[in-house]
């Protein structure tokens, strides 16, 4: 199996269902894939289990990878073991966090009903969050031109009382917005400066 796993290989390790949190910011991820049973999602949300589960707690404070069956904290609520009347017996989890003063952290659980994981499993899934963390960091190339155009366009202002404001004609605050829009990866000016502001660069 290759280190570039993609979402039928995560689909194959993770029959049960799996959970994806990428760059968690104050409080929501930039980008969150929950693939868990619908019955156990529901059951969760209703029993407001998210404060009390151990799994989530040990991905708030940790880096690496773990199996379910592996984390000593407290489960008062018996979260992991009704978990496993879901089909999800046999679960992993991942976390990493950047370095810096504006760490984001990432974490990831995967789930089966007929086996533990094994090491190497834990070490592909490990590659697997690194680099879906490492494809959704914000680029690191956006001018300050770039960004002061972006963060006008967030401001609800239009092209016009843009350049004016800029002492710069409309031409060049297009092609402003367009080389943003590229190093983004957005298709519209409006797309551009919302992810520019989610990433925190605005």
């Amino acid at each position: 199996m290759s280190t570039l796993l993609g979402p039928d290989e995560i689909g194959q390790l993770a029959p049960s269902g799996y959970y994806i949190a990428l760059r968690i910011g104050f409080a929501f991820p930039m980008e969150e894939v929950n693939a868990f049973p619908e019955d156990w999602i529901r059951h969760y949300t209703k029993q407001r289990f998210m404060l009390f589960d151990p799994v989530v707690r040990w991905a708030y404070s940790n880096t690496g990878a773990i199996r379910w069956s592996d984390i000593s904290l407290d489960d008062p609520k018996r979260i992991v073991a009704q978990a496993q009347t879901f089909g999800m017996r046999y679960g992993v989890t991942v976390s990493l966090l950047d370095g810096g003063a504006d760490a984001q952290r990432s974490f990831a659980s995967f789930t089966r009903s007929d086996r533990e994981y094994t090491e190497l499993e834990l070490k592909l899934l490990s590659a697997f969050l690194v680099r879906r963390h490492n494809e959704t960091a914000p680029p690191t190339n956006l001018t300050k031109a770039e960004l002061e155009a972006l963060g006008m366009v967030k401001d609800g202002k239009r092209l016009k009382e843009i350049a004016y404001e800029l002492s710069v004609s409309e031409g060049a605050v297009k092609q402003r917005l367009k080389n943003a829009k590229l190093k983004l990866g957005a298709k519209t000016g409006s797309q551009a400066a919302a992810l520019a502001n989610q990433y925190g660069l605005i």
